[in-house]
């Protein structure tokens, strides 16, 4: 895949990148089917799109993946004032989209220097949260808190994509902004990181609270597997110098009885977040791309 685009100009060679979806069709509306197929499969390609952040298209866009992203504490932050921040820093990051650049983003990153925007309110809020949330897990809390205090360059990488959408799209995305940092250091803006810390989502399943008249607890239940809303941070997380989960402050006993989407299982959405040596980026970035690849 070529350049998304110049730093020099706005987007206007922005790349397509074509991604076969899978369509499922009722087989009984065919008359001349085998009988013994349930149904057929038909591929639709779908043409997504990277774009630099526009001003005056993306603020709502990114505002609602924000929220998603901040899941149960989305209402502790400004996110107002953080959509504007990333909008506004239009050479490092993308949006992707289907059916051109004034639709809403379907998928974003960016990259903010916390060190350069320590003192915006944005940064300075979640500069707070994320070391008092690192101090909640032993694997955090002696890397994260004593790092954002110390004033070296930490790019937060933020990130997010709407449900269902394929995870083939973001390895490009990280590809490109990867480039877009270097080619930033060159020209002695500052991308010159340290390290990245990137902020995630994962969930455990838990056992429901609904129906207990009826259903005995399982006794001696192993521990809900992590599972991960993005796949590829599983593979990611191998690069880390330290990653973990936590809670979210404003969780509610009673969310994951109303995700439980028709399982028995609820669903506990967790915090999650990966400190990755700058010099370890790219190895990332290659390592979740092969892996991406070769899901199914």
């Amino acid at each position: 895949m070529g350049k998304k685009r110049s730093r020099e100009v706005d987007a206007q060679g922005d790349t397509p990148m074509e991604e076969p979806i899978v369509e499922k069709r009722d087989a009984s509306s065919d008359s001349d089917d085998d009988e013994s197929s349930d149904e057929d499969m038909n591929i639709v390609n779908v043409d997504f799109e990277l774009f630099n952040y526009d001003p005056e298209i993306d603020f709502h866009g990114v505002k609602t993946l924000l929220r998603q992203l901040f899941d149960a504490d989305a209402q502790l932050f400004d996110l107002s004032g953080l959509s504007d921040m990333i909008i506004t820093q239009n050479t490092i990051g993308s949006t992707c989209k289907v059916d051109g650049k004034e639709n809403d983003a379907y998928a974003f990153i960016t990259v903010l220097n916390m060190q350069e925007h320590r003192s915006k309110k944005p940064i300075a809020q979640l500069i707070e949260y994320l070391s008092e949330r690192a101090k909640t897990n032993q694997d955090l809390a002696g890397t994260v808190p004593e790092l954002l205090a110390s004033g070296k360059h930490v790019g937060l990488v933020l990130s997010e994509r709407l449900i269902n959408m394929p995870a083939e799209v973001i390895p490009p995305m990280w590809r490109f902004m990867i480039e877009e940092i270097e080619a930033a250091v060159e020209d002695k803006e500052p991308y010159e990181f340290t390290h990245y810390l990137v902020v995630s989502r994962t969930y455990h399943e838990v056992e429901s609270t609904l129906d207990q008249t009826v259903r005995k607890k399982k006794k001696g239940r192993a521990e809900a597997e992590l599972q991960y809303f993005h796949p590829e941070d599983e593979e990611m997380r191998k690069h880390a110098l330290a990653s973990g989960t936590y809670s979210y402050i404003k969780e509610n006993e009673f969310v994951s009885d109303s995700k439980r989407a028709f399982q028995e299982a609820g669903i506990k959405p967790c915090g999650f977040m990966m400190l990755i040596e700058a010099n370890k980026i790219q190895r990332a970035v290659q390592a979740i791309t092969e892996f991406v690849g070769t899901a199914t």
